[in-house]
């Protein structure tokens, strides 16, 4: 459009907005009790779990800046041409690093959380998506460096100094500790250095040390982020009236109705503003009631006295109110049309958008069905269901109502154990939940990604207990038994003999018949003894005493009558025991277990 072509144009770097700084980095690395020590606050013992389950935006202004500077005495001369930091929170664990891609996109500088003591998580770099190719540039935290022995807190002081003046032995083992994590991003093709050392910080990644607990290196950290900002990123923070947000999370809270959580990357919004959205039932458009900003250094998703602004400039995250807001999908992007007929032209580029996200997403025809609050979390859980090889048949977005366990209920016709819903962090409609209730449909709802999948391996590993306990009779394991001559106990009903298993297993309840003898069916073994313990199986090598009793409305065999030592005895298989066998006790059998089934195949004539 002609109006965005002018917005370009019309960007200067005596304008900047503020940098979208991610934090990134695993599980336990320190993400947000660095952002609790910027802010003096304590966010991370509100969340589930202690992790951060969606993402959060901290305003961090000018004045905050100095403050938290204040040590460092080549930044206190330097002029702050920023209006500040937005920093931005996002989840820590590998299966999040769709969310983290897609709230990277926004981000224009990202700081990697490492702990000192632990180094470089494997696959952390990979996992993050910082090895692309024009990815995010970013910075090293070195966390938790008040960990080490006889560390001495100092936060009054740059950490550089502070490093100085520890003991040799603390000293020694930082060398240590910094060398080996030197080590780590080299092996992953990446130069880095401490961020004091004289190098070319354009071909290496800056080391920050830090203590989130201590605030040792938290100042050195927040001038770095400013320094590199103001400097090489300042073309890329060009401020530009053209509107660039992204919807985070869409919520109710109590005076205000329905809102939606937003990050504000580029441009200005304005109360009033006509406003494009994706819904769940598709693009629509309403109007910014009123714009909320909670007090700077509080983050968007806590609840605090909200600030009611005219205008926003970027970077911010802003609480919008409006009417229709419940339909918002979180995840996508938000546009403004300033005039009447760049609506539906906006509302063709949100489909589009939306379109392109889910039609990415490729179905197999059986697995669960997957339900999350946003497109992020959604693409989460996929990426964790792929990684751990469980199919999924669908997706949505947003509660659970009918017409999902509807879709999910087509999986009991196919195969139960993937009749399920996957609900991250949304709610179950009543009715939803009563009809899945009738029909067999298992929901699982959480809002910590790891209690969803263990409680579904918990349920997929009962519910496959509960099948192999009712196929047990009907799956005849494969089995081949030389009797030992001189172990002959008792000649009939029942026949009484030593065995040796010459190949596959055997067990109780296993059919025994004799191919040479025209397969004449011995019976069934009723008892199992191994150096005279019971014992459920017995497996190739093993020498075991068997029980075998007459097979229902069969005379009882005689042994030295119907066979003797000289008599090969073999498990005798079905088409439907050899299925039985497959698909519930599949774990059971090792490779030269299924070699035999193919053997036993062909004498069976079994297709």
């Amino acid at each position: 459009m002609a109006r965005r072509q002018r917005n370009k144009e019309g960007m200067s770097l005596d304008y900047l907005r503020s940098p979208v700084v991610c934090v990134l980095g695993h599980v336990d690395t320190g993400k947000t009790k660095i952002l609790d020590k910027i802010r003096h606050t304590n966010v991370q013992d509100g969340e589930a779990g202690g992790i951060t389950q969606q993402i959060g935006a901290t305003f961090v202004p000018e004045d905050a800046i100095r403050a938290q500077t204040k040590m460092v005495k080549e930044f206190v001369k330097t002029e702050i041409k920023l209006p500040g930091l937005l920093i931005i929170d996002t989840p820590g664990h590998e299966s999040f690093s769709n969310l983290r891609s897609r709230g990277s996109s926004m981000c224009d500088l990202a700081i990697l959380v490492v702990d000192i003591m632990h180094g470089l998580e494997p696959q952390t770099l990979e996992s993050l998506g910082l090895l692309r190719k024009g990815n995010t540039p970013f910075v090293v935290a070195l966390n938790k460096i008040d960990r080490l022995f006889d560390w001495r807190r100092m936060p009054t002081s740059s950490v550089k100094e502070a490093v100085k003046k520890q003991n040799k032995n603390t000293k020694d083992e930082f060398d240590e500790r910094v060398k080996g994590v030197v080590t780590e991003f080299a092996e992953q093709g990446l130069n880095v250095a401490l961020f004091w050392e004289k190098v070319d910080f354009t071909d290496y990644v800056p080391l920050v040390p830090t203590s989130a607990h201590t605030g040792d290196g938290m100042g050195d950290l927040i001038s770095l982020l400013v320094t590199y900002s103001q400097g090489v990123l300042a073309p890329k923070l060009m401020l530009s009236e053209e509107l660039e947000a992204i919807v985070l999370e869409v919520k109710v809270i109590a005076g205000l109705g329905t809102t939606v959580d937003v990050i504000l990357r580029n441009g200005i919004l304005k109360e009033g503003d006509t406003l494009v959205l994706t819904g769940t039932e598709g693009p629509f458009s309403t109007q910014a009631r009123a714009l909320l900003m909670p007090q700077p250094l509080r983050e968007l998703r806590v609840k605090n006295a909200y600030v009611n602004h005219k205008a926003i400039i970027a970077s911010q995250g802003v609480k919008i109110t409006g009417k229709d807001l419940e339909k918002t999908l979180a995840g996508t992007p938000i546009f403004v049309a300033k005039k009447p007929d760049e609506i539906e032209v906006l509302k063709d580029e949100a489909s589009k958008v939306v379109s392109s996200m889910l039609s990415a997403i490729k179905l197999q025809e059986r697995g669960v069905y997957v339900q999350a609050s946003t497109l992020g979390s959604l693409e989460a859980l996929l990426a964790f269901l792929k990684q751990s090889k469980i199919p999924y048949c669908g997706v949505n977005i947003g509660p659970v109502h009918k017409r999902d366990v509807m879709k999910a209920s087509v999986m009991l016709e196919h195969d139960s154990q993937w009749a399920v819903i996957l609900a991250f962090d949304v709610k179950v409609e009543r009715e939803a939940q009563e009809i899945a209730d009738n029909v067999g449909v298992k929901i699982f709802t959480a809002d910590i990604i790891y209690h969803l999948f263990d409680n579904f391996l918990l349920h997929r590993k009962e519910l496959h207990d509960r099948q192999r306990r009712q196929h047990e009779a009907m799956a005849i394991f494969p089995c081949k038994l030389r009797i030992l001559p001189n172990c002959v106990f008792n000649t009939r009903d029942p026949i009484v003999v030593g065995v040796v298993v010459e190949a596959g297993l055997i067990k109780k309840g296993t059919v025994l018949t004799i191919p040479s003898k025209s397969f004449v069916d011995v019976g069934v073994v009723s008892s199992l003894e191994v150096n005279h313990k019971q014992v459920d199986i017995a497996h190739k090598g093993v020498e075991v005493c068997i029980k075998i009793e007459p097979t229902g409305g069969e005379a009882p065999k005689l042994y030295g009558r119907h066979f003797d030592h000289t008599d090969l005895l073999v498990s005798k298989v079905t088409r439907e025991s050899i299925d039985a066998v497959k698909k519930y006790f599949r774990e059971d059998l090792q490779k030269g277990d299924w070699q035999l089934f193919i053997e036993l195949k062909k004498i069976f004539q079994i297709i």
